[in-house]
């Protein structure tokens, strides 16, 4: 059956991004998904089905570039070019194809940034704000270009949310056999220590620019107001994430589907906007626990009047996972099963209906389809992200289990649904039960 003779349907993906995680004695032996009171979550993996999805192919650092692009249905060994041009298509970026685009960080290190046991304490130094954020970039731009003209002569540098930006150089150096390194994936170990390495001219101008804003970024007058507040400074630019720009086939054209994407982060933006989908805005989201839930939850109910699939991404548990803080991150899964989860699956069945479970439709409703999943695991223990398997749950039309579980990364496990690769959840998301 073609994609245009299926069965019309409403889908909604949530994502908790990071919200995965391994059994923390704090928890008595719990992962904070566990231990958290979710029972809407939980009705609906009960009233579906509950399995793993393997979403970091093997040689991929589990990463949201790569994982994110995985459950929506594209194979990274196929289509992942680097995880810095997706964030560039977000901010409406036109590199050129010789262009490298990386992901630049401003971070916070501990003690003289210069000295070489200094660790790299915070991968968002203190969620700079974006105002301070550009601030720190302007200056940081300018004293490149007088202390490292020539390499600055081919970059340019656009500021993103927060703490993240993007960083292009047209200089045709051979970056893409350079190793970079995510900084959240080093915390508490000595950032000199994971420069970038791989081909000589391409790694040293990385290792500049990084070494350079050491010297400046720490005496800028933001960070001496943050420092004098007690807030961390953005002491060093982390430069890592390359890559070219890709080249992604459209959503609609593969599943016959017309999707929309909530985030408040740029990486997701962009990779809906290089599928084909819309980029919806929604006042109030940020990447932490002090987003506003409830009108995330509202943007996600309206979107479905115009789209088909809606994808409502929320950053909070992870950045509460990079900072240790499993308390944080109870909370923000606790606020996304009341503020999103419930509302949502209430809307759906209200409004969607549900055929029964022979198939049929006696009343002609659309029916509809939900997924719950977090992209990867991302672990208090260690602040890092982690490949292994994550839970998901998928309720609705024609969507039938006979165990009943709740929703817990080991309730996953013991499930008889292990999706891998990946890019095949969302054809499994979409279609399954559907076809005659």
């Amino acid at each position: 059956m073609s994609p245009a003779n299926l069965p019309v349907m409403k889908y909604v993906i949530v994502i908790p991004d990071g919200g995965a995680d391994l059994p923390l004695p704090e928890l008595d032996g719990l992962t904070p998904l566990a231990s958290a009171d979710t029972p809407n979550l939980d009705s609906l993996a009960r009233s579906g089905r509950v399995g793993t999805v393997a979403t970091t192919p093997e040689g991929f650092d589990a990463g949201s570039d790569v994982c994110t692009m995985d459950l929506l249905g594209y194979d990274p060994t196929e289509y992942h070019t680097g995880r810095a041009p997706l964030e560039a298509a977000a901010l409406g970026l036109t590199p050129a194809p010789t262009d490298t685009v990386f992901r630049l960080n401003l971070v916070n290190v501990s003690g003289s940034p210069a000295e070489h046991a200094s660790l790299m304490t915070d991968h968002s130094a203190g969620a700079v704000s974006d105002a301070e954020a550009r601030r720190l970039l302007e200056g940081l731009m300018a004293h490149w270009r007088k202390t490292l003209p020539e390499l600055a002569a081919t970059l340019s540098l656009t500021p993103g949310e927060s703490y993240r930006s993007i960083l292009v150089d047209s200089s045709g150096l051979d970056h893409a056999s350079v190793i970079t390194t995510p900084p959240h994936e080093i915390p508490g170990l000595p950032w000199m220590n994971h420069l970038p390495v791989g081909d000589q001219a391409a790694a040293d101008m990385l290792t500049a620019l990084i070494e350079s804003s050491a010297e400046f970024l720490p005496s800028h007058e933001v960070n001496l107001a943050r420092a004098d507040q007690g807030l961390r400074p953005a002491n060093l630019a982390w430069v890592w994430g390359q890559g070219t720009v890709p080249q992604l086939p459209s959503f609609e054209e593969r599943f016959g589907v017309r999707g929309a994407m909530l985030t408040s982060v740029d990486l997701l933006r962009g990779i809906a906007r290089l599928i084909g989908w819309d980029v919806l805005s929604c006042p109030g989201l940020t990447s932490y626990h002090d987003t506003d839930y409830k009108a995330q939850c509202a943007a996600t109910i309206a979107a479905l009047g115009a789209y088909d699939l809606v994808v409502c991404h929320v950053e909070a548990p992870d950045e509460a996972s990079h900072q240790a803080d499993f308390a944080t991150k109870i909370a923000s899964l606790k606020a996304i099963d009341r503020e999103i989860i419930g509302p949502v699956w209430e809307h759906l069945r209200k409004t969607c209906g549900d055929p029964d479970q022979d198939g049929h439709n006696p009343a002609k409703t659309e029916g509809w389809r939900m997924l719950v999943l977090p992209d990867h695991y991302t672990l208090c223990s260690t602040r890092r992200h982690d490949a292994t398997p994550v839970p998901f749950a998928m309720a609705g039309a024609w969507v039938r289990s006979v165990v009943q579980r709740p929703f817990t990364e080991a309730a996953a496990d013991e499930a008889d649904l292990h999706i891998d690769p990946g890019c095949e959840l969302m054809e499994y998301f979409l279609r399954s039960g559907l076809l005659s």
